[in-house]
């Protein structure tokens, strides 16, 4: 394969790609071959930024629930053990679960050392036929340039066999087992200690990834009762709906079954376990602005005054809630999850205490966690308030219940038929722009990180919009909101008549 079609499996600090056959016009270009040059480049890599030699490391594998999971591990094991890396396969695991054995040991099983690296075989929510590979050390996950330098290094590197044996590990017990006694700590129920989520029912959608393990491993030895989870079993087709908390019908299937099933919560996992959202007891969604919201006052409360840093997407609702009703400060940044999370470390050493980055995808980080999103992390948090607010006689919702939420909100995605895209993009925000300039109610909004983020300010507006260039794509990315009746079609209407002065942007 040549070293251009290597770096086409580069996806921002992970590697994706086609590694099944079964769909129409997409060619298989990730192999096991390719997960062997993939290991072995991983060993030099990690042998070199550990000055440590190769004979000397110790990696943990594991995988979601994909199809061609187990065959990819094997080949990245092997390329690895050929290196002479020391592997031990976790089999079904989590993302974050792969980061915390690089940092918790797993002492109960008898294996005392941390792993040197750990990598993750996952595409996250993406179809059946994709997978790929993300990169952990104990200092968190690889950078693109290190993403770049594995895959220049993989192209020079032939398919090597070893049929040495792989050591395998119940490292999610381990790491279930933190979750439960973080739980049991924080809560610090007077009369049931083991099982302070006695007498709660609390349902989980793994959506047949790699999230069902929650409820036999966390939730039941807390003392929940989990009647009524649905799609636990691991299934790399995912028959059900896609393992998503942004996808409508995802989000629809574990809101009907908390109301069919009168639950106190709801929990749905993205496949891999590092996004999450949940479902109040009335059915409502916790997801979006409504978890970012619900995250900042559980924090605030400990954390008066901090910073909430959060990607650029969200609401003028979520920026109200933290800064006024929370006292907290609100930083906006740009849409990506490893954006969000170096931002939100980047303050953290200026000291600026932010104790939360997070997308309004999921994907939420906390400081006391490493900065690791962490998506059954996020609901333990939030079990632990669901567990208090009870006692009170309160209910989650009622933390969020002043979350001034809109009207109307609409995202759509402009294809940009150039071949250079991220100039002609460029040109058509500088043009965008000047043109709102011209506009007397509508204001560009100052402090924005990515694209242009305008207030629209007209009596039948009463909203904003912000379009940016994607982050990896050739398309420019348009989110609405609006708090009035038909505020979103006349903002689209007026970006519209705009756009169509530019011949290269598929307004359809």
């Amino acid at each position: 394969m040549e070293q251009s079609a290597w770096y086409r499996l580069q996806n921002g600090s992970d590697i994706r790609g086609i590694a099944l056959k079964g769909v129409a016009n997409e060619s298989v270009n990730l192999t096991v071959e390719q997960a062997n040059a993939i290991g072995q480049a991983f060993a030099h890599w990690l042998s070199t930024k550990l000055a440590k030699p190769t004979s000397q490391l110790k990696v943990s594998i594991g995988r979601d629930s994909r199809l061609s999971g187990p065959d990819l591990a094997q080949g990245l094991a092997t390329g690895l053990m050929v290196s002479g890396v020391q592997v031990t396969d976790f089999g079904l695991a989590s993302t974050p679960a792969m980061f915390m054995s690089t940092i918790q040991s797993a002492t109960a099983l008898g294996h005392d050392d941390v792993f040197d690296g750990a990598v993750m075989i996952t595409a996250s929510h993406l179809p059946f036929n994709r997978n790929g590979f993300k990169f952990f050390t104990a200092l968190g996950g690889l950078d693109k340039p290190d993403i770049q330098n594995l895959l220049t290094l993989a192209a020079q590197l032939p398919d090597q066999a070893c049929k040495q044996p792989v050591k395998t590990l119940d490292y999610m017990s381990v790491y279930a087992s933190g979750l439960v006694n973080k739980v049991r700590q924080a809560i610090n129920h007077a009369n049931h200690y083991q099982q302070p989520l006695k007498g709660l029912k609390i349902i989980v959608d793994a959506g047949n990834g790699a999230g069902g393990f929650f409820v036999d491993k966390v939730l039941q030895p807390l003392g929940a009762d989990t009647q009524g989870s649905q799609f636990l079993e691991p299934n790399g087709r995912f028959p059900n709906h896609v393992p998503n908390p942004e996808d409508s019908d995802a989000m629809a299937s574990i809101c009907a079954a908390v109301r069919h099933h009168q639950a106190d919560l709801g929990i749905i996992f993205d496949t891999d376990v590092d996004r999450s959202a949940a479902v109040d007891a009335t059915g409502q969604a916790i997801n979006r602005n409504r978890l970012i919201a619900l995250l900042a006052a559980i924090l605030l409360k400990t954390h008066p005054g901090a910073t909430i840093v959060t990607d650029s997407v969200t609401s003028d609702g979520l920026t109200d809630f933290i800064e006024q009703q929370l006292q907290g400060k609100h930083h906006r940044f740009k849409r990506g999850y490893k954006n969000v999370i170096n931002e939100a470390i980047r303050l953290n050493k200026e000291g600026i205490l932010t104790p939360l980055a997070i997308e309004t995808s999921g994907h939420a980080a906390l400081k006391d966690n490493y900065f690791l999103d962490d998506g059954a992390y996020v609901i333990t948090l939030l079990l632990i308030e669901l567990a208090k607010t009870k006692m009170q006689q309160k209910t989650l919702g009622s933390l969020i219940e002043s979350l001034k939420e809109p009207h109307e909100d609409q995202e759509l995605r402009f294809s940009i038929k150039d071949t250079d895209f991220k100039t002609y993009g460029e040109q058509v925000l500088a043009a965008l722009t000047r043109f709102v300039s011209t506009q007397t109610d509508w204001q560009a909004v100052p402090n924005n990180y990515e694209g242009i983020r305008v207030a629209c300010l007209g009596e039948n507006e009463q909203g904003w919009f912000l379009l940016r260039l994607s982050l990896h794509d050739p398309v420019l990315a348009l989110n609405m909101e609006s708090n009035v009746a038909g505020g979103v079609d006349i903002i689209l209407a007026r970006l519209m008549a705009f756009m169509a002065g530019f011949s290269a942007l598929e307004l359809k």
